[in-house]
C-alpha cells in the first residue's frame, strides 16, 4: 500500500529533473547556524570508520572535521558539484525520481544521511526502502530540512504542509518501512517576527531532523 497518492508526488515543474540540474549550484541553501546545527547532530549520531552515504548530496560536505569515516560516498544530480565536495571518497549521479534502485548491495552503509532535500522525491516510499535495504542493522538514518526549498520542484505533499506536518510526514516516510525503529525528530524554530525573517534581518533558518535506525536483527 502506497503513502502518498497521485496528486500528493505533483510538481509545479514537472520537466525532467535532469534539465533543473544541469548547472552547478556552489551556493548554500541553507544558513550557518543550520549547518552548525547539522554537523553538531552528525557529531552525535555518527561513528568514526564507518561507511556513509550523503543522499542527495552537493559540494558542501557537514560532517564533523575531527570525524574520520571508511568511507563517505556521495549520490547527487550534478556531477561537478559532487566532484568540489572535500569529504566524498566516490561518488554517483542518479535521478531518484526516475531510477528508484540504489546501486549498493544489502546492508552496506552505518548511515544514510539526506539533507534538505527530502521534499523532491516523488517516490518516498521506494526510496527509504532502499535506504532500510542498504543499511547496516542499528544503522541510522538522518533526514534533516528547513524551510526552504525550490518550491517549483518540492512535491505537493510537501508543499501544502505545515512545517511542523512536514516533519510528521517524514516521520511517516520512516514507519511505512517495515523493519525502522521509531523515529525521534528535533524541532527547532526560528526566532522573530515573521516579516523580519522574511527581509533577512532576523532570526535564522529553522532547523528540523528526524532519525531512525534500521533494527537490530534478533
Amino acid at each position: 500500500m502506497m503513502l502518498l497518492r497521485p496528486d500528493d508526488r505533483t510538481k509545479l515543474d514537472d520537466s525532467n529533473d535532469n534539465f533543473f540540474y544541469q548547472d552547478p549550484r556552489l551556493v548554500t541553501h541553507v544558513d550557518e547556524g543550520f549547518i552548525d546545527r547539522l554537523t553538531q547532530l552528525y557529531g552525535q549520531q555518527l561513528q568514526p570508520n564507518t561507511k556513509i552515504l550523503d543522499l542527495m548530496s552537493s559540494w558542501v560536505s557537514h560532517l564533523p572535521e575531527n570525524l574520520t569515516f571508511a568511507e563517505v560516498v556521495g549520490h547527487g544530480m550534478n556531477a561537478a558539484e559532487l566532484a568540489k565536495n572535500p569529504r566524498l571518497d566516490r561518488s554517483i549521479v542518479q535521478n531518484l525520481n526516475v531510477d528508484l534502485k540504489l546501486p549498493f548491495e544489502d546492508a552496506y552503509f552505518d548511515a544514510v544521511l539526506n539533507t534538505v532535500s527530502v521534499q523532491y522525491l516523488q517516490y518516498p516510499e521506494a526510496i527509504f526502502s532502499e535506504i532500510h535495504r542498504i543499511l547496516k542493522p542499528s544503522g541510522v538514518a538522518i533526514v534533516s530540512f528547513s524551510n526552504r526549498m525550490f518550491y517549483q520542484k518540492a512535491i505537493a505533499a510537501w508543499r501544502d504542509r505545515s512545517e511542523t506536518d512536514r516533519v510528521a510526514l517524514v516521520c511517516e516516510y520512516f514507519n511505512h518501512v517495515p523493519g525502522f525503529g521509531k523515529p525521534k525528530y528535533i524541532i527547532e524554530r526560528s526566532s522573530g517576527p515573521a516579516f523580519l525573517k522574511m527581509l533577512g534581518l532576523g532570526g535564522g533558518d529553522p532547523f528540523y531532523a528526524v532519525i531512525a535506525q534500521r533494527e537490530p536483527v534478533a
